[in-house]
């Protein structure tokens, strides 16, 4: 059975920076993606990366987050620079089956619980 679990999340002012990390169980070299969830507000695709190490990022968050990934260790992270209040949301790891799933969560199979990030100005 596969298990995401995010970690790395907390409060920081505009312009700082958090990295959340998400440690996968039950499975190997999946496509896999951060994505969040603001009060009121859909779910969103943030950023994304194959196994290969392709990446896709949400046109907010280009220049500032980077997805990377430890494929021994089946981890997943996201630094997150110069974060911005509209950046505040619960964050959530994802993986899929799909080859190239882009953000789209309808294509994600599996789901972390999130964890929370609040940018204060």
């Amino acid at each position: 059975q596969v298990q995401l679990v995010e970690s790395g999340g907390g409060s920081v002012q505009a312009g700082g920076s958090l990295r959340l990390t998400c440690v996968g169980y039950g499975y190997s070299r999946q496509y896999m993606g951060w994505f969040r969830q603001a009060p009121g507000k859909e779910r969103e695709g943030v950023a994304a990366m194959n196994t290969e190490g392709s990446t896709t990022y949400a046109d907010s968050v280009k220049g500032r987050f980077t997805i990377s990934r430890d494929n021994a260790k089946n981890i997943l992270y996201l630094q997150m620079n110069s974060l911005k209040p509209e950046d505040t949301a619960m964050y959530y790891c994802a993986a899929t089956w799909y080859v190239n799933a882009g953000l789209s969560a309808d294509r994600f199979n599996y789901w972390g619980q999130g964890t929370q990030v609040t940018v204060s100005s």
